[in-house]
């Protein structure tokens, strides 16, 4: 266990260096994520609580919250509280005491059964493609996440791997929204270093063949194909899907 905890901080020091290094960065994009269990008995006052704070208090700026259903997977049924993007500065200044504190903690605290992860995950702005993206959340609110858990003995080979994605997603015709995230603390045993989100319009998105292999192998060759398969298999350890869906009725705008 040991070993395995040194061997994922070191992969995170060296092959992400996003803790260490954004202190010394002037501008960064990151999102504060907090996964909750509603009750479901009393979703429609949830509802109102949560969108009145929401606009009260989260409606614009590094405050602004956006709302989540969490609609596959083990997940499924929790909501995805998010605020950003934001910088670490500004939890300095963030609504805190007094009035906001009370509201959360009498109309919103009372309809949510738990509260499970609290997650910082910064945007790789270079290798990323959600510059056509313009903060509406209603355009795409169909956002498509991939999370991965690294391998302690392959962790070398992930940035060269997140380059050919970027590169083949961005070299594809149409608008393909697609953005990579690291987690800016360790997970323990959930194992979520890292997630891609693909953003989507609508479910029927989901039917088109958007050929992504086609365009990989344009790249990288013809016969490239299986070498990327059996990278990904041993750069990871495991990964997941997930499919959030946009809660308008629950968000600061």
């Amino acid at each position: 266990m040991l070993k395995k905890t040194i061997a994922s901080l070191v992969t995170l020091v060296m092959l992400f260096g996003v803790s260490f290094t954004l202190l010394a960065q002037e501008d960064y994009k990151m999102w504060e994520d907090i996964m909750l269990t509603p009750d479901n008995t009393k979703l429609k006052i949830l509802q109102a609580n949560m969108r009145k704070h929401n606009q009260t208090f989260h409606k614009s700026g590094p405050y602004e919250a956006t709302v989540y259903n969490i609609t596959t997977g083990p997940n499924a049924g929790n909501i995805i509280w998010e605020m950003g993007p934001m910088m670490f500065k500004h939890n300095d200044t963030r609504p805190d005491a007094g009035a906001h504190n009370e509201d959360w903690r009498d109309n919103v605290m009372p309809y949510i059964k738990k509260i499970h992860t609290i997650e910082y995950w910064t945007e790789d702005d270079k290798l990323s493609n959600t510059g056509m993206l313009d903060g509406d959340s209603s355009k795409y609110p169909i956002l498509y996440f991939r999370y991965f858990e690294i391998s302690d003995d392959h962790d070398y080979t992930m940035n060269n791997l997140f380059k050919q994605v970027s590169e083949t997603i961005k070299s594809m015709p149409g608008v393909n929204p697609w953005g990579l995230y690291y987690n800016e603390f360790l997970q323990g045993d959930l194992g979520r270093h890292v997630a891609t989100v693909s953003f989507y319009k609508n479910w029927a998105e989901f039917d088109e063949d958007r050929k992504f292999k086609e365009a990989y192998e344009k790249l990288y060759g013809e016969n490239s194909w299986e070498n990327f398969i059996k990278t990904i298999k041993d750069t990871f350890d495991n990964q997941w899907d997930e499919i959030w869906v946009y809660n308008k009725e629950m968000s600061g705008k």
